[in-house]
């Protein structure tokens, strides 16, 4: 290969690298918005003792937060759920989810 040719491939490796660094610099900024927009949601349907109570279990359980809080999202905006929701009705919906996970039992023959 000549010196033109590999300095042309360089310059579109380069090229790539820089597109692919913004496309991920841009899911990166989305999401980051998108996180901000479901935590304004959260504050304003939920008692700040709901929310603190939904943090201090997003360290224990971050996945089963993150769903939980989608789901009570899509509950508040289809008007199933009262806004604000309590930090005992949340301790009630906690329950009733801990409640299905127990029912699981396995017997050995």
């Amino acid at each position: 290969m000549s010196d033109d040719e590999l300095e042309e491939l360089r310059r579109k490796k380069i090229l790539e690298l820089q597109r692919k660094i913004a496309e991920e610099q841009q899911k990166a900024q989305i999401q980051q918005q998108l996180e901000l927009q479901k935590q304004a949601l959260l504050r304003s349907m939920l008692t700040p003792e709901a929310r603190q109570r939904l943090a201090n279990l997003k360290m224990v359980k971050p996945e089963f937060t993150d769903q939980l809080e989608l789901q009570l999202i899509q509950l508040a905006q289809q008007g199933k759920l009262p806004t604000p929701l309590t930090d005992e009705q949340l301790k009630r919906i906690l329950m009733q989810l801990q409640a299905r996970k127990r029912e699981i039992k396995i017997r050995r023959i």
